[in-house]
C-alpha cells in the first residue's frame, strides 16, 4: 500500500490550500486516516484524523476551525483544506493510515502507512 500526497505550495499568510493523499489500493476504505506535520527543527505532530466512513473528525487544537479533513472512498483520496493560513503552519505534511485501527487518533505509532510528505510554506 502506497500513500501519495500532493497540493503543497508557498502562500501568503491568511490564504488557502487543499492538500491530497491518494491511496494505491481499494482497502483505503478500511483505513482510520490522519494528517500530520513536521516543522524544521520540530517533532512530528498531530493535525487531523478521520474515521473509515468520515464520520468522525478530529483536529489538534491550532487547526480546529481552520482546516477540514476529509475523505473520498471512491476515490481512494483523503483531503485537508487549509485556511486562514499563519507562518506557524509552515511545515511538510504527511497522510499515515492504520491497517490495524486507531485508539488514539494523535499517536502516531498507531499508523503504519505514512506517505512521503508535502511541503506547505506559509509566508508572512
Amino acid at each position: 500500500v502506497q500513500l501519495v500526497e500532493s497540493g503543497g505550495g508557498l502562500v501568503q499568510a491568511g490564504g488557502s490550500l487543499t492538500l491530497s493523499c491518494i491511496c494505491s489500493e481499494d482497502t483505503f476504505s478500511r483505513y482510520p486516516m490522519g494528517w500530520f506535520r513536521q516543522a524544521p527543527g520540530k517533532e512530528r505532530e498531530f493535525v487531523a484524523a478521520i474515521s473509515t466512513l468520515g464520520v468522525d473528525k478530529e483536529y489538534e487544537g491550532s487547526t480546529r476551525g481552520r482546516f477540514t479533513i476529509s475523505r473520498d472512498n471512491t476515490k481512494r483520496s483523503l483531503f485537508l483544506q487549509m485556511k486562514d493560513l499563519k507562518p506557524d503552519d509552515t511545515a511538510k505534511y504527511y497522510c499515515a493510515a492504520s491497517e490495524r485501527g486507531v485508539s488514539n487518533v494523535a499517536d502516531q505509532s498507531q499508523y503504519n502507512i505514512w506517505g512521503q510528505g508535502t511541503q506547505v510554506t506559509v509566508s508572512s
